[in-house]
């Protein structure tokens, strides 16, 4: 992890309000930029962490609805291949 999570490159990826926010104490004399700068970067990092953790949720939403689509191609084959299964054993065994 970064030393100073607001110096990273990647602030283009933070909400630009939270941008804007670590700007503004950026620019702030250093008495007071120390004493927000600690609080400031665990709200940094939890957005981070959030937004990370949220394209993992959706990465995994989308390989759900992918495997799913494969489940139920592969089902309906499957009901396919019995239909035409007793098809051709009920068309092979007749009674009269």
């Amino acid at each position: 992890m970064n030393a100073n999570p607001m110096k990273s490159a990647d602030t283009d990826q933070l909400p630009i309000d939270l941008n804007d926010l670590v700007s503004a104490v950026e620019s702030l004399p250093p008495r007071y930029r120390a004493e927000l700068e600690k609080p400031l970067n665990r709200v940094v990092e939890y957005t981070r962490r959030r937004r990370r953790i949220l394209n993992l949720i959706q990465e995994a939403l989308s390989q759900l609805r992918m495997d799913m689509k494969y489940m139920m191609f592969d089902l309906e084959a499957t009901r396919r291949e019995r239909d035409e299964y007793k098809n051709s054993s009920d068309g092979g065994f007749s009674d009269s």
